[in-house]
């Protein structure tokens, strides 16, 4: 349950529990010692006599209250060397506090925030909103199929004041990382839906309901409009399910000029992949509903635009489908067609997403001509050989783009790295007996370069472009310091910085 926050200048409610900001070494800052003095030492004495907690970031303590105390419980939060940390950092020791602080089941809370006038790097407003919206970040749970005893149902949130002179300021920030943090959480609510409730339709329903109400345009394409339209590649992988597919196109006018060019976001949306005929093993089949966390980057990415009324024109694609085996399934050496008029030899009907993003980028740089576009897709197993779970794999043909979303990445701290777009993997993706095909001539090596490589031959010639790989980083099996195990909501934080610092009017 996500605390609720507020900043004020000067303490204004009653609280059952004061959180102390501790540097590493255990220096105490004004508001810290004013209520270590006023605690008759109780503070610093813990610190001394502790032998564990000395203030090193991310380190917590606690202790009772004196009798009779307007506090019942001190908590004190080790941040370590403030001048060595970033924003990215700040919001990271916010998730890990809540993380523990959540299970002391708080009430109420001050949190006594001049320590964040420490942090050199950032200022002590932006400090104390990115703690606050980590705090928010880790506190996500789905718990939507989960039966709970009413009482549970009713728990509120705890309410923690921070206390600092940049109220005003840091309140103004916290407002635009909420409605960030709302986005992430739709992003992360459609990725851990089953497969048996997310589905092409059920999914652009779910998106209408979401985001008409917020002032996003949203159109939907059934299977009957994409066959007027050519979307033949996306409905090859969707052709063996009883649920037909889905494209649904997103619109964001709150730029000043209605005529600038748009910026373009496209996403993968496979609700459930089986691999079709060429079937994967069972073991982690189970995950598999994660494969349309691309296109619930984007829609979360729409939400936070218009909840911070984003001062920018964007438009958004999510091709939906499911790829299942049956007898209408499409098959490993079918030649199928693309709204691009390219023809595509299938090789392998496990390399579906590729398929779904050709159409939709084919049509979104038709129907928009968009500054740049940028996709996001669950795409290759390879990217995690290379990167793990600590980065997306980012493949842009652009310097300037790309130096913008490292600059993003660094301060959500949502990592990307940068992957080759050669020639060569292009070239490795051109078929035999059709203009492309969907496995490269290289085999099983560089299998996520070559899977852009595929992607470049649907972008046109001049068009700034970006591709991020998120098999690794949009689903997680471990807890991490702003998001719990499972679905992480990647991409839409370090999307909308991107935004943020370049492109709104």
């Amino acid at each position: 349950m996500i605390p609720a926050v507020s900043f004020s200048s000067v303490a204004k409610a009653k609280a059952q529990t004061a959180i102390i900001l501790v540097g590493e070494g255990g220096q105490l800052f004004d508001q810290g010692r004013a209520l270590d003095k006023e605690t008759k030492g109780a503070i610093s004495h813990f610190i001394k006599t502790s032998h564990v907690f000395t203030g090193k970031a991310g380190q917590i303590g606690a202790l009772p209250g004196p009798q009779k105390h307007r506090f019942h419980r001190l908590v004190l939060l080790g941040i370590g060397k403030p001048d060595k940390l970033g924003i990215d950092e700040i919001a990271a020791l916010g998730g890990r506090f809540q993380a523990s602080f959540a299970t002391m089941k708080v009430d109420s809370a001050q949190l006594q925030g001049d320590g964040f006038k420490a942090f050199t790097a950032v200022r002590p407003e932006q400090a104390a909103a990115h703690f606050a919206a980590g705090l928010a970040l880790r506190s996500y749970s789905f718990e939507k199929y989960k039966t709970k005893e009413k009482q549970d149902k009713a728990a509120k949130p705890c309410k923690i004041e921070i206390v600092l002179p940049a109220a005003t300021k840091a309140t103004a920030l916290y407002k635009h990382q909420k409605a960030v943090t709302a986005g992430v959480f739709l992003a992360r609510d459609l990725v851990n839906e089953p497969p048996n409730i997310l589905y092409p339709a059920s999914f652009a329903s779910r998106v209408r309901s979401e985001l008409v109400p917020l002032g996003v345009k949203v159109e939907v394409l059934d299977e009957k409009k994409m066959t007027q339209l050519g979307f033949k590649a996306h409905l090859a992988v969707g052709q063996g399910s009883i649920r037909p597919p889905r494209v649904v196109v997103l619109h964001w006018a709150g730029g000043r000029s209605k005529t600038t060019k748009p910026v373009a976001f496209v996403g993968k949306g496979v609700t459930f992949d089986t691999g079709g005929i060429n079937l994967k093993p069972s073991d982690g089949m189970a995950d598999m509903k994660m494969d349309m966390g691309g296109a619930a980057a984007v829609v979360g990415l729409f939400k936070a635009l218009a909840l911070r009324n984003a001062k920018i024109n964007a438009v958004g694609i999510i091709g939906l489908a499911e790829n299942m085996p049956s007898d209408r399934s499409y098959r490993p050496s079918d030649v199928i067609g693309s709204l691009s008029g390219k023809t595509i030899e299938v090789l392998n009907t496990d390399a579906e997403g590729r398929l779904v993003l050709a159409d939709a980028l084919t049509y979104i740089q038709k129907k928009h001509d968009p500054r740049f576009v940028i996709d996001l897709a669950t795409l290759t197993g390879a990217i995690m050989i290379a990167l793990g779970h600590e980065y997306g794999g980012a493949f842009v043909n652009d310097d300037k783009l790309w130096g913008q979303m490292e600059a993003a990445s660094k301060v959500t701290g949502e990592k990307l790295w940068r992957m080759p777009l050669d020639e060569a993997f292009k070239n490795s993706m051109k078929g035999s007996i059709s203009d492309v095909q969907n496995l490269s001539t290289m085999g099983r090596y560089g299998g996520a370069c070559s899977a852009a490589g595929f992607l470049s031959h649907f972008i046109d010639d001049k068009r700034v472009w970006a591709h991020m790989d998120i098999a690794g980083t949009a689903w997680v099996n471990k807890d991490l310091p702003l998001a719990p195990r499972h679905a992480t909501g990647f991409g839409v934080r370090v999307l909308n910085q991107l935004l943020t610092d370049h492109y709104e009017t």
